[in-house]
């Protein structure tokens, strides 16, 4: 399945504590699932971002779906596919 990665922002999220916070990922995930999608990983991150979500989707539209989930729990997500660098590498050698 392809893989894509958001960077996520909480910018204008009214999060009231930790608690909160963390179980919008139980939430997202099983909303993922319903889209033929499966959360990998989610990361805190120091920087202009406050976190980054890994997630492999079944086809586009799954991925646009999950793209809308995360926007839909009220979190600014900018989200784009990836490519393992070990596959790019190996496309970059077919040139």
């Amino acid at each position: 399945m392809p893989t894509y990665a958001s960077l996520v922002e909480l910018e204008g999220r009214d999060v009231q504590n930790t608690q909160e916070l963390a179980s919008i990922w139980g939430e997202i995930r099983t909303e993922f699932e319903d889209h033929d999608a499966e959360l990998i990983d989610s990361y805190a991150v120091l920087g202009h971002h406050d976190f980054l979500i890994i997630f492999e989707a079944g086809d586009r539209d799954g991925a646009f779906k999950s793209a809308l989930t995360l926007h839909r729990h009220g979190l600014d997500a900018q989200t784009m596919s990836v490519v393992d660098t070990d596959d790019f590498a190996q496309l970059v050698d077919e040139i």
